[in-house]
């Protein structure tokens, strides 16, 4: 990287940080859902507030790039990598939202091996994001991307798994539907912890 005469912004690692951590909040919480099955309409709005949380966030580190002389990072990085965190919780928001829209009474098994991916995930990406403070430390994110990379590819064969009893089962059309659109948003919110991954990669790549 260029000498900087000036000290770059640090807050905005504290804001990275607080994404991260909504993150995994968000996923704890549809792990909760789909380990219980109760109170959907409670835990749901809980998520929203997490959502609603998430945006906040990335209002705030907007708003602190455009306000800010020196950025730890490029602003086209910081950017990608605010909508990527806001990505995940979003996606996660889907998932329980269906849970509740399609009046979901017992999650089943593949449903609840997806939430642990995500869950595992969104902790490995809190702990890379924790290494971002420390320019010595970038290289240690790239055994935290490549673990996300292996769930996600997890989560493509379970996905692929689930789908597959429910078309073995298809005497159930309302149980196909549901259950495909279910596994569907879970799949997409593993990918957007890829997405994440993917943008770390990238830093470590410029400024490692």
């Amino acid at each position: 990287m260029p000498f900087q005469l000036l000290p770059a912004e640090p807050r905005f690692y504290d804001w990275f940080e607080k994404g991260a951590q909504n993150a995994v909040d968000a996923a704890q919480l549809l792990y909760t859902m789909l380990e219980d099955g109760h109170d959907w309409p409670g835990r749901v709005s809980q998520m929203s507030e997490l959502e609603h949380q998430g945006d906040f966030i990335t209002h705030e580190i907007f708003d602190l790039l455009h306000k800010t002389f020196v950025t730890p990072l490029d602003p086209p990085d910081i950017e990608a990598l605010t909508r990527a965190l806001d990505d995940v919780v979003d996606f996660i928001h889907a998932a329980a939202a269906s849970l509740l829209l399609y009046q979901v009474e017992e999650p089943r098994a593949y449903a609840r091996e997806l939430a642990v991916i995500l869950l595992t995930a969104t902790k490995e990406i809190a702990a890379a994001i924790r290494l971002l403070r420390e320019k010595k430390r970038l290289p240690d994110i790239l055994p935290r991307v490549h673990e996300i990379n292996r769930l996600e590819n997890d989560a493509d064969r379970i996905t692929h798994a689930a789908i597959s009893e429910l078309i073995r089962q298809r005497d159930d059309l309302f149980e196909l539907i549901r259950w495909k659109e279910i596994y569907g948003q879970l799949e997409d919110a593993t990918d957007r912890c890829e997405d994440v991954a993917d943008v770390l990669r990238t830093v470590v790549i410029k400024y490692a």
